[in-house]
């Protein structure tokens, strides 16, 4: 079969569950994967012949199920880096992928040659602290999670990027002291910026996911207990206040419902110069704070 004879045997199985522009991404996604042809390749070539359709059939039909394309292929790009994705991790996003780059943004003025700690809690698939690892090079970046398996991931994402991150296996919720944790047979050292995205989205939101998120991506990752929403957010704020070194950062991604929320629990607990942001959406997602505890 053709390639482009394909595209339209593609198209034609999928165009009622998702709409053109997605399916032409997805096939253009499994193309590079398959055969490192681009979409300017398919143009060159779309003639190029494929001799066995079998791995194609079984890729529609998993979408047929809204099973996503990143865990079909194993694979999602995040701030220009390849990450190795599973059921055990979180697709990355582009709403982090702002996160990311407010954090890199907030780095700029110190001196090149300034080490600093970057923590981040909850870390998944480890986008979050291999892609600050890879642009802040200078930075001793640590990682918290409390799968195993996620973590397995995340450990061989950062040999695939060529960066060093230490990372931990804990439950946030069930430690008193950050710098008590031990990596590589090293204390945590004072931290200069804490980061995480973690579980936020409330069982009351449920309706609001969709099926290819809600059947596929982990849910010790998604979900909080209504009512409890902001539990892991004031843990780790409060965690961050005895771990942060003077002025040192807290970064969050956030419940875009939450804000309001989210700021006041800030500042209950002392923390200042906070400001919360929209992502490119226009939904309130992330904040960043300080605490100075001197």
């Amino acid at each position: 079969m053709r390639l482009k004879e394909l595209k339209i045997h593609f198209q034609n199985h999928l165009q009622s569950i998702y709409d053109k522009e997605e399916i032409d991404s997805f096939f253009f996604m499994i193309t590079e994967k398959l055969y490192n042809f681009r979409r300017i390749d398919f143009t060159l070539n779309p003639d190029f012949e494929i001799t066995n359709t079998s791995e194609w059939e079984t890729i529609i039909s998993e979408l047929k199920q809204e099973k996503p394309i990143q865990y079909i292929l194993g694979e999602a790009w995040f701030y220009g880096l390849p990450f190795k994705v599973n059921e055990n991790t979180l697709i990355p996003r582009s709403e982090t992928e702002e996160l990311v780059e407010w954090i890199i943004e907030s780095q700029k003025s110190k001196v090149k040659s300034q080490k600093i700690n970057i923590l981040d809690i909850g870390t998944g698939s480890g986008c979050i602290p291999i892609s600050l690892k890879s642009n802040l090079p200078k930075a001793e970046v640590f990682a918290i999670d409390v799968s195993e398996k996620a973590l397995e991931v995340a450990n061989q994402n950062a040999k695939d990027n060529n960066v060093e991150v230490n990372f931990i296996q804990t439950d946030i919720l069930n430690i008193d002291d950050l710098l008590s944790l031990r990596a590589e047979s090293r204390s945590l050292p004072k931290i200069d910026i804490i980061v995480s995205n973690p579980p936020y989205v409330r069982y009351l939101e449920k309706e609001e996911i969709k099926k290819n998120v809600l059947d596929y991506e982990p849910h010790l990752a998604l979900f909080v207990e209504d009512n409890d929403a902001l539990l892991f957010y004031r843990k780790i704020a409060q965690l961050a206040k005895i771990s942060l070194q003077p002025n040192g950062l807290l970064f969050f991604e956030i419940n875009q419902y939450l804000g309001k929320e989210t700021v006041e629990l800030l500042e209950n607990l002392g923390f200042k110069n906070i400001e919360l942001r929209k992502d490119l959406k226009g939904n309130y997602r992330m904040v960043k704070c300080s605490f100075n505890q001197y």
